[in-house]
């Protein structure tokens, strides 16, 4: 088993479904195989098993998923395929930085790969479920470029790159998956609200800074436990506060 098996391709609300059969025949080209569908709009599809050209088994084998948290909750590193500037920039990788990165954490962790509809590209929402984001170099007269394009020329870096990279022991401490990190941001929501620290008129806005700089530490999961704990604790006090001004 190489780094190659615990990367996935997650796909965001696909509306064609030849798009998708490419997408897995662009995989199944670079030796990927773990294809995550997140609220297609029509799969099994036939347009999809003609556009795969014989790589059947990708589709046969994909996920469907009913939300994005639910493709990504057991993966440590999550890079969003996005072009479009964001008010709240993620650091940009570029198709070689991203490969290299992928593999590293792959070699001990599951790895996702996002990217969005057609159409529209990830939302910020959805890219704040990332804590990377990866933009391929193109015309910028003409920069969009089809799904599986998109997908084809990252996988082909990895698999450039990828060798026959095997699994490294695993850490000491393994890095925090999507789930661990969004069960940490849940809770410290809940902590900040009850220090009236976040605007009531918009608080996502400083939510979202904080995960920026949470996505950009990448924590492992004993640093998401110590989080947690100091968490904990703020509420611990918050409550006891609370008790000893009542009447």
């Amino acid at each position: 088993m190489t780094a190659l098996s615990h990367i996935r391709i997650v796909l965001v609300g696909t509306t064609h479904p030849g798009n998708i059969g490419a997408v897995a025949r662009a995989m199944r080209n670079m030796a990927l195989s773990r294809l995550y569908l997140v609220q297609p709009k029509y799969f099994p599809h036939e347009d999809a098993t003609a556009r795969a050209a014989g790589a059947d088994q990708v589709l046969a084998d994909a996920m469907l998923c009913d939300s994005l948290p639910a493709a990504l909750a057991d993966c440590t590193l999550v890079i969003g395929a996005s072009a479009r500037p964001r008010a709240i920039e993620l650091p940009p990788l570029e198709p070689h930085a991203c490969a290299g990165q992928v593999l590293a954490h792959a070699a001990s962790g599951e790895v996702a790969l996002v990217f969005g509809p057609e159409h529209s590209g990830l939302s910020n929402a959805q890219l704040d479920l990332c804590q990377q984001r990866v933009c391929i170099p193109s015309n910028p007269d003409f920069p969009s470029l089809n799904l599986a394009a998109a997908v084809q020329v990252l996988a082909y870096e990895i698999y450039r790159q990828a060798g026959a990279l095997p699994i490294a022991p695993q850490p000491p401490s393994p890095p925090a998956t999507r789930d661990e990190v969004e069960r940490m941001f849940a809770h410290l929501e809940q902590t900040l609200c009850a220090l009236d620290f976040l605007l009531p008129n918009n608080p996502q806005r400083s939510m979202r800074r904080l995960r920026a700089l949470v996505n950009r530490a990448a924590p492992d999961q004993n640093e998401i436990q110590i989080l947690r704990g100091i968490l904990a604790a703020t509420g611990q006090a918050i409550a006891a506060a609370d008790a000893k001004s009542d009447p």
